[in-house]
């Protein structure tokens, strides 16, 4: 695979900081100097810093976000998730809250096991619970079950339940870009508030609003099967 996956998935540094790195110098494969993009086998003897490199522990984080936080792990970016939970360790979100929405977010070090979970293929189920700013009727729920066409095309087939007049909690087996917010502007509605509480098997049951807490063993391995996850280095 190439340097900066490798690293990535080591749990070592980002894709982006492996190539900055690269470019500074620091990294060497079998004694010569890395260069971008380089194709390496685990068996290579890597350096960083004249330093082998090794698999760090693995971190799985359950983070309830506040609205107003970014999931970036871009520290350029004012708010970002990273710096707001400042963990110590090198970790990044899997997938994306928009910036107004709020709720569950999975943090980690674990490059393969967050491939797989965001590979739309899999059909992985997010469940969330929305609140527009005016009441809907049951031909809204019809329609956003059935489908929606927003600009990229037809959205899947996804459950739709009423909680209230203004409320309704929707699960989807996708994840594009602000995908409720644009199915529900498409049928003429307006979303007030939206929170994730669910990725597969993992809930944001007893979270706290801006705190996080460790995913068990039993739960990550549970999130692997469901995942597709061949392989477990917990």
């Amino acid at each position: 695979m190439r340097i900066n996956k490798l690293l990535s998935n080591k749990g070592i540094c980002s894709r982006k900081d492996a190539a900055r790195m690269i470019e500074e110098g620091r990294i060497t494969v079998n004694g010569k100097q890395c260069i971008p993009g380089q194709w390496v086998e685990e068996s290579d003897e890597i350096l960083i810093d004249n330093e082998e490199i090794y698999d760090h522990e693995k971190v799985y984080l359950a983070f309830n976000k506040p609205r107003g936080i970014t999931c970036t792990a871009e520290k350029t970016v004012h708010n970002n998730i990273i710096d707001y939970i400042s963990y110590g360790a090198y970790i990044f979100p899997i997938g994306r809250l928009d910036k107004e929405s709020q709720g569950l977010i999975i943090l980690t070090n674990d490059g393969d096991l967050a491939n797989d979970i965001l590979n739309s293929d899999n059909y992985h189920e997010k469940e969330y619970i929305v609140t527009l700013t005016e009441k809907y009727d049951d031909e809204f729920i019809e329609r956003m079950s059935s489908g929606v066409n927003i600009n990229c095309g037809v959205t899947r087939k996804c459950i739709v339940k009423r909680v209230d007049d203004f409320t309704f909690k929707i699960i989807l087996t996708q994840g594009l870009n602000r995908q409720i917010r644009k199915m529900c502007r498409a049928l003429g509605y307006t979303v007030d508030k939206l929170k994730r509480i669910r990725i597969l098997n993992i809930k944001i049951d007893n979270i706290e609003e801006g705190k996080w807490i460790y995913i068990t063993e039993q739960e990550v391995d549970e999130l692997r099967r469901l995942a597709g996850h061949k392989k477990n280095n917990f």
